[in-house]
């Protein structure tokens, strides 16, 4: 296992009110996307870590389960039971509603981390942040524990006030110039869009971003 960075999370939780079915369904060619994920992170991570509050519909290899214990408290509760379950240091988050994955990214962010004292690796984007395909630090957990029983929710406030690496867009447009590896599927039409795009250039699963 790799005590720095070998862990990573993909956060199968949400309401997803707008899609109309649960994300976890997502799939191409009768191919999850979430498994997808699964075997292309593996191929990285060493440990991979699925927070959903249905574990029954996963065989568990090669996947660790796990539920929320802080119910309805939004992205941050997936994140504290992610944390609270990885064996490294830093963990990578992705949501299963994300659909390009970009390793060379991955690779980046790690990079910028290595050897550091950041708790978080967050891009940029405009004003705003994009809270995953991000990385987050163990030590976070304490921290989340108490900001939630304060009450507080956002996850832009309880970054503000830690040590977080932000990438600036620019930096991260280097290696998605169309921002698609951070892409989410919220309705049905943009799972079609995205879909059809596959298809049309004849691939059964989503293509993973890495150069070789």
């Amino acid at each position: 296992m790799d005590r720095e960075f070998g862990s990573a999370v993909i956060l199968a939780g949400g309401k997803s009110r707008r899609m109309g079915f649960d994300k976890q369904f997502l799939q191409i060619k009768n191919h999850y996307l979430l498994c997808h994920h699964g075997e292309q992170l593996a191929k990285f991570f060493d440990q991979i870590i699925v927070v959903t509050n249905t574990p029954e519909l996963y065989r568990e290899p090669p996947f660790v389960l796990v539920s929320d214990e802080l119910q309805d408290k939004g992205p941050l509760g997936g994140i504290h039971i992610g944390l609270k379950t990885a064996s490294s240091r830093q963990v990578f988050f992705l949501a299963c509603d994300m659909p390009n994955i970009n390793l060379d990214y991955i690779r980046f962010m790690q990079q910028r981390l290595q050897g550091g004292t950041e708790t978080a690796c967050i891009t940029r984007f405009g004003d705003w942040i994009e809270p995953f395909n991000a990385f987050y630090a163990r030590d976070l957990v304490s921290d989340i524990e108490d900001y939630l029983d304060r009450g507080h929710h956002s996850l832009f406030g309880f970054l503000k006030d830690h040590n977080t690496h932000y990438v600036s867009e620019a930096d991260a447009r280097r290696y998605s110039p169309d921002w698609q590896m951070f892409l989410n599927l919220n309705t049905r039409a943009e799972f079609e869009v995205w879909r059809s795009s596959c298809l049309n250039l004849g691939v059964n699963s989503p293509p993973v971003a890495e150069s070789r």
